[in-house]
């Protein structure tokens, strides 16, 4: 008899358990992080009060007791509290807002409210402000579960002045795998902004100063050259065979003005705006530096050097650019500053890297390996990663398809190409000063 009953409670506890592993992924599929949210908001200074207005999918919004029917759909009669939790432990306690460097003590929150997905409200300040404070509530036999909604809620802040620097932090990182935060800012007086930043971009001023516009773009483009494998093989290829100080200016500057020109004339919408653009200049790229890999290997000679790099620096350039585009939306009303800062950090960054990289050629070429045979393995050495890099950048590139060009196309190859002319005749007049014997050059007035 006892045999019997413990042989019923094991398939009794077996039973629970496979019913349990059943059910477990119903659980964890409740809890699962989403692998993609966008959050829209609306920042509006006036007076002494600024108000903050977001919506969030509140599939987001894991982890909150949501009291439901029985069917499983939302209860609105005793929805307040579920509500008022999630837009203080997912929202409120996340997003730092600041004024003139101080951050802003935690808000009143105004007004909340469950939207449907295909609410349109937010198509605008007033629109939303309003539907949030004074629009109709949904009621019961609107039938929707918890994770098919938006949440809609309006902050309130104290502030001293509506013309102050006003800057925000959206660390709205755990609603999702990826977050990207849509925020239009409206301060009086000014043009509106608006702002599409991931949830971890860090503190972003939303009217800047000159001079923070200026550190932003300026770091930016230093670090942008020490990320960029690419770009610091390049700069390797024409540092290898050049290492004294006339020939590697003319080199360096040829690179420069390059890359200088492209970058300002994408930044003012000269460049392409397709989808095969930047693979293809990413595609140029490799291919430019198997081609100066293999001319180290070959020999390189320096009156045709500066030419070809200052042909392969305009590809270079749109590169760079890339990374611009998306950074722009922070530049405010100082655009010429920002994208000069941006130039003045590239170049802070490849003379940092020359400084490091000149030094140990020397070192190596002299201690290690004759500077012959270690010009021809190095650059052998790169020539093989950059091909690898080429042959996989091309294959994307041969998805996309090309598309036909218009009259509008035309136009902006051609303005650019002038832009690019006009650049090489500067280039050339500086390759004939700088190539000047220097008694030559100090003869002149």
């Amino acid at each position: 008899m006892s045999s019997t009953v413990t042989k019923n409670k094991r398939l009794s506890r077996l039973a629970a358990l496979a019913v349990a592993l059943v059910a477990l992924p119903a659980v964890l599929a409740g809890h699962e992080v989403p692998n993609e949210v966008t959050v829209q908001g609306y920042i509006k200074p006036d007076g002494t009060l600024m108000t903050m207005l977001l919506r969030v999918p509140m599939k987001s919004l894991r982890d909150i007791e949501v009291p439901t029917l029985q069917n499983g759909f939302l209860d609105y009669s005793r929805l307040d509290q579920a509500l008022n939790d999630a837009s203080t432990l997912w929202l409120r306690d996340y997003v730092e807002l600041y004024e003139n460097g101080l951050r802003l003590a935690s808000p009143k929150v105004a007004g909340i409210r469950v939207s449907l997905p295909g609410d349109q409200s937010f198509a605008s300040y007033d629109a939303a402000l309003t539907n949030i404070l004074t629009g109709a509530r949904l009621q019961q036999g609107t039938d929707i579960y918890w994770d098919q909604g938006m949440l809609d809620v309006a902050y309130e802040f104290p502030i001293g002045s509506d013309q102050s620097d006003f800057a925000i932090r959206p660390a709205l990182t755990r609603l999702g795998l990826r977050v990207n935060v849509v925020l239009q800012f409206l301060q009086p007086g000014k043009p509106e902004r608006v702002f599409d930043v991931h949830a971890d971009t860090g503190i972003v001023h939303l009217d800047p100063r000159w001079h923070q516009a200026f550190y932003l773009f300026a770091r930016d483009g230093f670090f942008h050259i020490l990320d960029g494998t690419d770009h610091l093989l390049f700069l390797l290829c024409l540092v290898i065979p050049f290492r004294k100080l006339r020939p590697l200016a003319l080199v360096v500057t040829a690179f420069t003005v390059a890359h200088s020109v492209t970058l300002i004339a994408s930044a003012y919408g000269m460049a392409p705006d397709s989808l095969w653009f930047p693979p293809l200049i990413e595609t140029l790229i490799a291919i430019s530096i198997v081609y100066m890999a293999f001319e180290n290997i070959v020999g390189a000679k320096l009156e045709r050097r500066w030419i070809v790099t200052f042909a392969f620096g305009l590809i270079h350039g749109f590169g760079f650019s890339f990374l611009l585009r998306e950074r722009l939306q922070f530049a405010g009303e100082h655009l010429v500053m920002s994208l000069l800062a941006f130039n003045v950090g590239v170049e802070i960054g490849q003379l940092a890297v020359l400084l490091v990289t000149i030094p140990v050629l020397g070192l190596i070429f002299r201690y290690v390996v004759p500077e012959r045979i270690g010009t021809i393995l190095m650059s052998a050495l790169v020539a093989h990663t950059a091909w690898h890099w080429a042959t996989e950048r091309g294959s994307v590139l041969l998805t996309y398809r090309f598309p036909a060009l218009d009259v509008s196309d035309f136009a902006a190859i051609i303005r650019l190409a002038m832009v690019i002319v006009g650049a090489g005749f500067v280039m050339w007049l500086l390759s004939l000063w700088i190539g000047k014997p220097k008694d030559a050059r100090r003869a002149e007035p």
